[in-house]
């Protein structure tokens, strides 16, 4: 990873919390926002990690740091999940992220979401979750299924198979009820840069 990739990533995911990148929201955002300082790490370890000098002297202690905040707010990410540009955690706590998801931008993570796996059966493996989506407080996500772009999952709803773009999906298990999509719970989206997932996630 390039650093003017890197330092993309931390504008985008800032941008979704303070609506710029400005040096001032950077500070107020890292000292007070959970959800943006735990990614600052995230971010970092995985640009430490990409580089061959500073994977050996510094990505120890930036991963001894995410640990750290892991436990601290609860979140469990990996640095090596593929998460595309603005990433917003709205509240910490009990959020659980499969490391071989892969989630588009601007997505929106509440507390107590679980993004997994499943082991067996034709939905085996993990979710692909595309572009502007919204995954409400208490959220499960689980297999082999594709979440569409703009779509909104709702709280405490159970997601077994694919959700098209668009969807507004609640319930045990997840039905869609609508195709308003995920507006206004999705915002400050405007941040312009680089693409840093190159996969498609339309396939």
């Amino acid at each position: 990873m390039k650093a003017n990739e890197y330092l993309d990533l931390i504008r985008s995911d800032m941008h979704r919390y303070s609506g710029n990148s400005s040096f001032r929201s950077y500070i107020y955002d890292y000292f007070f926002i959970p959800g943006f300082k735990y990614c600052f790490w995230m971010r970092t370890c995985l640009f430490l990690h990409s580089r061959m000098i500073s994977k050996i002297l510094l990505f120890p202690i930036a991963r001894l740091i995410l640990n750290h905040y892991q436990y601290k707010f609860g979140i469990s990410i990996s640095y090596q999940t593929k998460i595309d540009k603005g990433l917003y955690i709205g509240h910490f706590g009990g959020i659980v992220v499969n490391p071989l998801a892969v989630i588009g931008k601007n997505c929106n993570i509440s507390h107590e979401v679980t993004i997994g796996s499943s082991n067996r059966g034709q939905k085996r493996g993990v979710p692909v979750i595309g572009d502007n989506v919204y995954i409400g407080p208490g959220a499960k996500i689980f297999g082999n299924i594709r979440i569409g772009n703009n779509v909104a999952v709702g709280a405490n709803c159970v997601v077994t198979k694919d959700v098209p773009d668009n969807g507004i999906i609640v319930g045990i298990p997840g039905e869609v009820i609508s195709w308003d999509g995920s507006a206004g719970y999705v915002n400050n989206t405007d941040y312009q840069g680089t693409t840093v997932i190159e996969e498609n996630k339309n396939e």
